[in-house]
């Protein structure tokens, strides 16, 4: 039970998304291979009206599912490294978008970068957020979102290109489960195991004869130069092994020099040629073509056109900026772009965006070859050096937008001449942090494999600060591990510190509790060995954050008590009124509402002075509840509204998912049921995006009470008991008692016995907590029980 499907009321229609990369410019030939894919789609379409999904074709290479297996509309391009399966599938996929309405679907999944493929993870994530789910409603284990994914596309008839996999297993989970669709996969493996299972179509793609290569030659040159002779032409594609890639790098660079004569370049590649097969074992002759096309036309660049090439190489993610790049080569980002603007006429380099560039990836290995051969071991470390402190400072500066409160990390002076990124305002810093999410945690992976303690863990605890509001924090924990590990290294016990408190966030939000409290409890005792009277009062308000997620409230209100005086006594106004809302939702919680009110007075004059909607949200959410045990409805249901408000404003899916199990409360208390549904059914969405599935389970519960509220027994129950399940796995006995009791309340009349044995388990969970809201709930499933006897 899931909660997705069609758009309720009032919601934004999902768009449709048209994500594939423009068609390639001069594509010519490839005639039997483009009919080939024809006949595909034919007998997609008749098998998609016939309603069986079948397969079609009968070339040669074409495999055939085992009996009894479901054939899925998946078409396998597979060929060597440079043969043309991008261009081919891209081409293709643009003639033939029309037949597609639902849309179309591009996903590069790096399968053959020198650095780590694209995992399916990601990619779905890249999918879900084109087809309308908020990127924080996305859910981090792979295979709810790619349940969430068929669910979307369900009854689509949508085109996918899955580009450069690895092993079918990264393909599978971005596999629709409705025949309409249809699959373009390419890679340099045949990958028959989405043959055998999933009844996927093969076409191999060799490379071009000679006349078809001649003719590609022509087609890129037409235009630039006279036209050259067919006999020259022919041994130019020979040397290049008529291999579409190479081809095409050489005709742009005789392209670039139509006054030179073809003899003089067809010799210059014959000795490059050469050269390489003196180098080489022999084996992997096309691999060598290429390779030599790519020194030949490497060697015709300038120098500083070449040095950016390069130093790109060591770039350690998959695409980068203009600033990037220009960080990396210690150029100006004027500079940059002109040389840029170079390496893509060249065809060395692709443009993605106005301001984006990415390599292919047998051109992102030859870069960084070339890097380790021409630039020293030092030339390398200040490449990476320059290019960590832009992320460092950047980031820094984005942290300043999306979380101003919180310490900023000390960084060193900037090298001479170096320029940080900067921002106008909050929604440029948080479209910053999403695009270059990706390349900031490469960046930490990189430092630390390079030695540069300093900077991977500045950069692990910085981002930490800088991350979007949507970005998911499973994610980040390996950068803070590694962070982590760089800091003990340097020998850096503030660093340290605050590395833990990071980590024990993280964990809390996914539900780690105990690791949680043990990073919170090693940053306390580090803080207080350096006399760190505001790192001690942090790391006190965020234990007391866990314990208050175990129910235990005395510890937790002792050290919000404890934060809170620290704050007030060193000025830290906005981590007082922080820790005054924490100490009132304790008492809460507990059911001692005395003082309530007056904790969050203060705290809501506090952060209105200092103008922090992010906090007043998290105010206004207990102020909510509070109102909510008073039996206040109109403002219990317009605090949080109010917080819902500022959640969107602030693209803060993190409030907005906890706020809207508020708000969902305020509502089924004041009878609006089916708004209650609404709500809940967001938050559930949300939380399980953010990986919470104790949260999620809340907007479980509080489904099912609410359509208990509606009459509709069967799916309360249902809904009550997936709640009480996950409860108990994540070991939340509170949680999963109240669960209980609501299951033991539906089914007190269709099935007494059982509703007697959830409300006994419920009482012997509670039996554990003596809060006064334990106590309460004690005795309430007692007088139940005493009443159905």
């Amino acid at each position: 039970m899931h909660f997705h499907g069609p758009s309720a009321p009032g919601e934004t229609p999902r768009p449709t998304p048209r994500q594939l990369p423009r068609d390639i410019r001069g594509f010519v030939n490839r005639r039997a291979e483009l009919s080939r894919l024809n006949a595909i789609l034919t007998a997609g379409a008749g098998a998609d009206a016939r309603g069986n999904g079948g397969a079609g074709g009968s070339g040669e290479d074409e495999c055939r599912p085992a009996d009894g297996v479901m054939v899925v509309d998946v078409c396998v391009i597979s060929g060597t490294a440079g043969a043309g399966k991008t261009s081919l599938a891209l081409h293709w996929a643009h003639q033939v978008e029309a037949n597609f309405p639902g849309g179309q679907l591009y996903v590069n999944l790096r399968g053959y970068d020198p650095g780590e493929p694209v995992r399916a993870q990601e990619a779905l994530h890249h999918f879900l957020t084109a087809l309308g789910v908020p990127a924080n409603a996305v859910p981090q284990d792979t295979e709810s979102a790619a349940a969430l994914f068929r669910s979307l596309v369900a009854g689509r008839k949508m085109l996918v290109v899955l580009d450069n996999a690895a092993s079918a297993g990264q393909v599978r989970p971005l596999l629709p489960g409705h025949p309409g669709c249809l699959v373009i996969v390419t890679s340099r493996g045949r990958l028959s195991g989405l043959a055998i299972r999933d009844g996927a179509h093969h076409l191999t793609l060799g490379t071009l004869p000679e006349a078809e290569a001649v003719a590609l030659l022509r087609a890129v040159t037409a235009g630039f130069r006279p036209e050259d002779d067919g006999g020259k032409l022919a041994e130019l594609a020979r040397l290049c092994a008529h291999l579409p890639l190479a081809l095409r790098i050489a005709a742009e660079r005789a392209a670039a020099r139509p006054h030179l004569r073809l003899d003089t370049l067809i010799a210059d590649l014959r000795d490059e040629s050469a050269l390489w097969e003196a180098l080489s074992t022999g084996d992997e002759q096309d691999a060598e073509a290429v390779r030599t096309v790519f020194a030949w036309s490497y060697r015709a660049l300038s120098p500083d056109t070449a040095r950016l090439f390069r130093l790109l190489g060591l770039h350690p993610g998959p695409g980068f900026g203009i600033a990037a790049a220009a960080a990396l080569a210690a150029l100006s980002p004027r500079r940059a772009r002109q040389l840029l603007d170079s390496l893509v006429s060249a065809h060395l380099l692709e443009q993605t965006a106005p301001d984006r560039f990415e390599f292919h990836d047998l051109l992102r290995a030859y870069a960084t070859d070339q890097a380790r051969l021409e630039e020293s071991v030092g030339e390398r470390e200040a490449a990476l050096r320059r290019l960590c402190d832009w992320y460092a400072r950047t980031a820094d500066a984005a942290q300043r937008w999306i979380t101003p409160a919180r310490a900023r990390v000390p960084l060193d002076p900037p090298p001479e001449g170096a320029v940080a990124g900067d921002f106008a305002d909050y929604d440029q810093a948080v479209d910053w942090s999403e695009r270059e999410h990706g390349n900031v945690l490469a960046a930490v992976r990189a430092a630390e494999k390079a030695g540069l303690d300093g900077y991977a863990w500045r950069l692990a605890a910085i981002f930490f600060n800088a991350q979007a509001p949507s970005a998911p924090v499973a994610e980040w924990l390996a950068a803070g591990e590694a962070g982590l590990r760089a800091a003990r290294r340097v020998g850096d016990p503030a660093a340290q510190a605050g590395l833990l408190d990071n980590l024990g966030f993280a964990r809390r939000r996914l539900n780690d509790l105990t690791g949680a409290l043990r990073s919170h409890e090693e940053a306390l005792h580090i803080r207080r060995r350096l006399g760190d009277r505001r790192g001690e009062a942090a790391a006190r308000n965020a234990l007391g954050l866990v314990l208050l997620r175990l129910r235990r409230f005395d510890e937790a209100e002792e050290d919000f008590v404890s934060a809170a005086s620290t704050f007030r006594e060193i000025g830290a106004e906005h981590w007082e009124a922080v820790s005054h809302v924490n100490l009132a939702e304790a008492r809460l919680e507990a059911g001692r509402l005395d003082g309530v009110a007056e904790h969050l007075d203060r705290a809501g004059r506090l952060h209105r002075r200092m103008r922090n909607p992010r906090s007043l949200g998290n105010v206004l959410r207990v102020r909510s509840a509070l109102h909510l045990r008073r039996g206040e409805l109109p403002q219990a249901l317009r605090a949080a509204e109010e917080a819902v408000e500022l959640a969107l404003d602030l693209r803060n899916r993190v409030l907005e998912g906890h706020v809207l199990l508020s708000l969902g409360h305020a509502l089924a208390a004041s009878g609006r049921y089916a708004d209650a549904l609404a709500s809940y059914r967001r938050a559930g969405v949300i939380h399980r995006a953010l990986g919470d599935r104790s949260r999620e389970a809340l907007a479980w519960r509080g489904t099912g009470e609410t359509c208990r509220a509606l009459g509709r027994e069967e799916e309360a129950a249902d809904f009550c008991r997936m709640a009480a399940t996950v409860h108990g796995q994540l070991g939340e006995p509170w949680n999963q008692a109240l669960a209980l009791a609501a299951l033991a309340a539906i089914l007190r009349e269709r099935d007494p016995a059982a509703a007697a044995r959830f409300r006994a388990e419920g009482l012997r969970l509670v039996a554990r907590f003596g809060d006064a809201a334990a106590r309460a709930m004690r005795e309430r499933l007692a007088a139940e029980g005493e009443r159905e006897r």
